[in-house]
C-alpha cells in the first residue's frame, strides 16, 4: 500500500478556508486529531457492521464515560440516533413528550413522526428546558385509547436554546417521569459543551440520574460524521440493532465512524473542543453586550449566543458573516461558536456589528 503522504489525488479545494461564520457548529471542519484516527484505521481489512476492532474498542470507551452496562450503537448523524433511540423505546402506540423547541420537533423534517412512527406531544417552554410540572401538561391518558399514549420524555442537553439543565433538574425530570411508567432519552448532540459548562463529568446528568438513553454528538465536536445511541438501561429499549438497520443508520465501514468517536472519547479532546467553542460563546456574549440596541435572549451557558436586533442590521452582517435568524419576525437570530472558532474570529464579528449597528 502507498504511503499516505505520497497518495496521488485529484480533487481540489473548492472553498476559502480563511472565511468564518457564526452560523452552526456545523460548519466547522473536522479536528486534525480524528483526521489522524481515520488515517491510523485506514489500510487493510476490517469486518463490516460494527465487528471490527475499533467498534469494539469504542464499547469499552463508552464503559470509562457511562458505566459497565452503557452499550454504543454508532449512527451516521443526529437525526438517526434520535429516531433510533425513540422507536426502540416505544411501542407502536406510543408517543414522546418534549419541549416545543425540541430538535426533534422543529429542525428533523418530521423524521421522527414520518419515519419513526411516533406521536411528538410538545410543551411550551421559556428556556427551553423541562419541568416535571410542564411534563405533566402531556402526561395523562395512558388508558384512553383515542390519544397516543406518553411513553418516552425526551430532553436535549444543551437545549436548543443554549442553555444548560443541572444534574438535580433531569434526576427530577427522571424520577418524575418514571414515576408515570415512562422512560427518559436525551438528545446529547452538544452533550460536550454541556459536560464542559457545568464542569462535570457526562454521567453525572445521565445514567447517574436516571437518563435511559442518549443520542451522543459527535459532529458538532469536531468529526466529519457520526453520533452513537448509546443505551444507559438495557431494559428501556428492544430490538436496538434491527431499528439501526431498518433506519438505514447501519454503517458497513463503521470503524470509521467508531474511531471518530474514539479519538473524541479516549483521551480529552472531547473536553477541549467543548471548553473552547464555550469560551469563545462567552466572549462573543461580553462584546456583544457593549453594543447599544443589541439584546441578549437567553444565558449563554454553552457554544451558542441568541441575540434580538433590527432586521436591516442583521441582513447587512450576513453579507460579512453567516448566521441564521431564529425568529425573523421578531429579530431574533442565532450564533454559534465552534471548536474552531478563534478569538480573532469572534472579535472581527463584533467590530462588523457595531458597525452595522452605527450605520443604522
Amino acid at each position: 500500500m502507498a504511503d499516505p503522504a505520497t497518495v496521488r489525488t485529484d480533487a481540489r479545494r473548492h472553498h476559502d478556508p480563511q472565511v468564518r461564520g457564526f452560523a452552526s457548529d456545523n460548519y466547522a471542519g473536522t479536528h486534525p486529531e480524528i483526521l489522524a484516527a481515520l488515517a491510523l484505521a485506514n489500510g487493510g481489512h476490517q469486518i463490516a457492521y460494527g465487528e471490527d476492532d475499533y467498534t469494539g474498542h469504542l464499547q469499552r470507551v463508552m464503559h470509562s464515560h457511562f458505566g459497565p452496562t452503557a452499550e454504543a450503537f454508532p449512527v451516521f448523524n443526529g437525526t438517526g440516533a434520535n429516531v433510533v433511540s425513540l422507536q426502540a423505546m416505544t411501542d407502536r402506540w406510543g408517543a414522546v413528550i418534549c419541549a416545543e423547541s425540541a430538535h426533534i420537533n422543529v429542525d428533523e423534517g418530521g423524521a421522527p413522526e414520518r419515519v419513526g412512527g411516533l406521536k411528538l406531544l410538545t410543551v411550551p417552554t421559556e428556556d427551553g428546558k423541562l419541568t416535571p410540572d410542564l411534563i405533566d401538561r402531556q402526561a395523562y391518558g395512558w388508558d384512553d385509547e383515542h390519544r397516543a399514549m406518553p411513553q418516552v420524555v425526551s430532553i436535549t442537553q444543551n437545549t436548543e436554546l443554549g442553555t444548560v439543565y443541572t444534574p438535580d433538574e433531569i434526576r427530577a425530570i427522571c424520577e418524575h417521569a418514571h414515576g408515570h411508567g415512562m422512560k427518559v432519552h436525551l438528545d446529547g448532540a452538544r452533550i460536550a459543551n454541556a459536560a464542559a459548562s457545568l464542569d462535570v463529568p457526562m454521567r453525572t446528568f445521565t445514567n447517574t440520574v436516571g437518563v435511559d438513553v442518549l443520542s451522543f454528538g459527535g459532529t458538532k465536536n469536531g468529526a466529519i460524521f457520526g453520533e452513537a445511541v448509546v443505551v444507559l438501561n438495557p431494559d428501556a429499549v428492544r430490538a436496538m440493532k434491527h431499528l439501526r438497520k431498518l433506519s438505514m443508520q447501519l454503517a458497513s465501514k463503521m470503524r470509521f465512524v467508531s474511531v471518530q468517536l474514539e479519538a473524541l472519547l479516549a483521551g480529552d479532546l472531547w473536553l477541549r473542543n467543548a471548553r473552547h467553542a464555550n469560551s469563545m460563546a462567552q466572549r462573543l456574549a461580553e462584546g456583544v453586550r457593549a453594543v447599544d440596541g443589541v439584546e441578549i435572549l437567553y444565558p449563554v451557558q454553552a457554544n451558542a449566543v441568541f441575540a434580538r436586533l433590527p432586521h436591516e442590521v442583521s441582513e447587512r452582517l450576513q453579507k460579512r458573516f453567516r448566521f441564521y435568524f431564529w425568529d425573523e419576525k421578531a429579530g431574533d437570530v442565532r450564533w454559534m461558536c465552534a471548536f474552531d472558532t478563534t478569538e480573532d474570529d469572534v472579535d472581527a464579528f463584533v467590530l462588523a456589528l457595531k458597525e452595522e449597528m452605527a450605520a443604522q
